[in-house]
C-alpha cells in the first residue's frame, strides 16, 4: 500500500533536513576541532619562541610557579640539553623530561606530540623546538592541556545531539503543515471532480490563484473537461440523428410487413411489398456501412492502405457503376480527366467519388449534367465534381461536411439519406493529409472539391 503524497512529501523532507543536519553537524564539530587545535598549536609555537628568547636569563621563561602561568598559556614548560637532560623546568614538569632523550635527535623543527602527564588533567599538547644556535645545543620543550578543547567539543557534541532531533522535530512539523497547504487546493479540485456527473456538464475545477503547477494543473483539467464536455455533445447528436435516420426506414419496412400480412394478398401485392422492404432493407444496410465508417473516423481509427493507383481509371469505374442510378434520374454523369497515377487508397478515394456523384444527382433535375475531373499536380491530387442543379443553400455550405446535414428544404447530402456522404467523404481526404470544400457556381449548380496528398 502506498503512503498518502503529503506523508512521502514530509518523510522525504525530513530525511533531507536530517542528512543536511547530520552532514553541517559534522563539519562544525570537525572544523571547530581543527581550528581550536591549530590556535593552541599557534599559541604554543609563540610561547616556545618567547621561552628561547629568555634563555640564560633566570627566571625569565618561568617566572610563574602555578601551573598555566608561563606567559600566561603553558602548563608545562622545559629546556632539554645533550641526552635529554633537564636544564630548566616549570614547577608541574618537575626534573622528569617532557620528551624521551631518543627522540630529540630526530627532531629537526616545530614538532607537536600529544601525552599523558603527571599533574595535569587529560591529554597535553606539547610543542618541541631545536635551537641550532650556540653550544650546547638545547630543545625548548612548551604545552598545554587539552581538557579545555574537549570540554567545548562535548559541550558542542551534546547541543547537536540534543538540538538536531529537536530542530528536525520542528521542521518536520513544518514540512507536514507546508505540504498539506500545498495539497489542499488538489484536495478541493480532487473533492469537486468526484461531485461532477453526466448532469452537471457545466461545472468545473476549482483553479487557485496561485499561477502555479496545480494551477496549470487545474486549468488543463478543466479545458480536458471542457474537450469532453463538446465531445459528449457530438456523440449525443450522432445517437440521436442515427436514430432518426434508422427510424424512418424501420418503420416504412415494418408497415409494409404488417400490410402484407394483415389480410390476404395476390401474389402481385406480395411481390410489390417484399420488393418494398427490399428496398428499405438495402437503405438500411447503406446507413449501417456509413455509420460504422463514420464511428471508425470519430474514433480515430479509419484505415487508410495506399498504394500506386490509376485515379482517373477509380473515376471512371466509380461513374460507371452509378450509370443505371444516373439513367433512371435523367442525368449525364461526364468524366474528363487525363492519367492520373498516384500513392492512395483506391476503395477510399472510390468512395469518396461514389458519395460526391450521388449527391449530385440527389440535386440535379432531369435533364441535368454533372462532370468529374481529377488533376494531379505538386504532389496534390485534386477531384472536382460539378452539377447543374440548384446548388447548396448558403446557410448549409458552411456545414455541409457535418454528419447528418441537411439544407433549408431537408434534402440531405447524399441520395440514400443517410446524412453522412460528405462527412465520410472530408474524414478520407484527411486521412490522405488533404481536406474537402463546397461551393456554388457563378451560374448555377455546386462543386465540390477534394484534395489529397499523394504520398512517395
Amino acid at each position: 500500500m502506498r503512503l498518502p503524497i503529503r506523508l512521502r512529501l514530509t518523510l522525504v523532507f525530513t530525511l533531507s533536513m536530517a542528512l543536511l543536519l547530520a552532514v553541517a553537524g559534522w563539519f562544525l564539530y570537525t572544523r571547530l576541532a581543527a581550528e581550536s587545535l591549530r590556535t593552541i598549536d599557534a599559541a604554543l609555537l609563540s610561547e616556545a619562541d618567547a621561552v628561547a628568547a629568555g634563555l640564560g636569563q633566570q627566571g625569565a621563561a618561568f617566572g610563574g610557579s602555578e601551573p598555566g602561568t608561563a606567559r600566561g598559556l603553558a602548563s608545562v614548560a622545559q629546556v632539554l640539553g645533550p641526552g635529554g637532560t633537564v636544564q630548566e623546568s616549570s614547577q608541574v614538569a618537575a626534573a622528569v623530561p617532557l620528551v624521551p632523550a631518543r627522540l630529540l635527535p630526530h627532531v629537526r623543527g616545530p614538532t607537536y606530540l600529544d601525552r599523558v602527564l603527571h599533574g595535569i588533567p587529560g591529554t597535553t599538547r606539547m610543542v618541541v623546538v631545536p635551537q641550532e644556535s650556540g653550544q650546547p645545543r638545547t630543545w625548548v620543550v612548551v604545552g598545554t592541556s587539552l581538557q579545555g578543547r574537549r570540554d567545548m567539543l562535548s559541550e558542542l557534541l551534546a547541543l547537536l545531539l540534543i538540538g538536531g532531533p529537536v530542530t528536525l522535530a520542528a521542521a518536520s512539523a513544518v514540512g507536514w503543515a507546508v505540504a498539506g497547504a500545498a495539497l489542499r487546493p488538489v484536495e478541493r479540485m480532487r473533492r469537486e471532480a468526484a461531485a461532477i456527473s453526466v448532469s452537471d456538464r457545466g461545472r468545473r475545477l476549482p483553479v487557485p490563484a496561485t499561477r502555479d503547477e496545480i494551477a496549470r494543473l487545474g486549468g488543463t483539467l478543466n479545458a480536458m473537461l471542457s474537450r469532453l464536455e463538446a465531445a459528449f455533445d457530438r456523440e449525443r447528436r450522432f445517437v440521436d440523428d442515427a436514430s432518426h435516420e434508422l427510424r424512418t426506414p424501420l418503420a416504412l419496412l415494418k408497415a409494409e410487413l404488417d400490410l402484407a400480412q394483415s389480410r390476404s394478398r395476390t401474389e402481385r401485392e406480395l411481390r410489390a411489398a417484399v420488393r418494398s422492404a427490399s428496398e428499405e432493407t438495402d437503405r438500411l444496410t447503406a446507413l449501417a456501412e456509413a455509420l460504422l465508417v463514420y464511428s471508425r473516423i470519430e474514433g480515430g481509427r479509419i484505415p487508410v492502405h495506399r498504394e500506386h493507383a490509376r485515379v482517373d481509371e477509380i473515376l471512371r469505374d466509380a461513374c460507371a457503376s452509378l450509370a443505371p442510378r444516373a439513367a433512371a434520374a435523367g442525368v449525364q454523369v461526364r468524366v474528363d480527366s487525363g492519367a492520373v497515377t498516384a500513392a492512395v487508397d483506391p476503395l477510399r478515394v472510390r468512395q469518396v467519388i461514389e458519395n460526391i456523384v450521388n449527391n449530385a444527382l440527389a440535386h440535379t433535375p432531369r435533364g441535368g449534367r454533372v462532370r468529374a475531373s481529377v488533376a494531379q499536380r505538386d504532389g496534390t491530387v485534386r477531384l472536382t465534381v460539378d452539377d447543374t442543379g440548384s446548388g447548396f443553400d448558403p446557410d448549409f455550405i458552411g456545414r455541409a461536411f457535418e454528419p447528418f446535414a441537411r439544407g433549408s428544404a431537408g434534402v440531405p447530402d447524399t441520395g440514400q439519406g443517410s446524412g453522412l456522404g460528405l462527412a465520410i467523404v472530408q474524414a478520407i481526404a484527411r486521412a490522405h493529409g488533404g481536406h474537402a470544400t463546397a461551393e456554388n457556381l457563378p451560374q448555377s449548380g455546386a462543386r465540390v472539391t477534394v484534395t489529397f496528398r499523394a504520398a512517395p
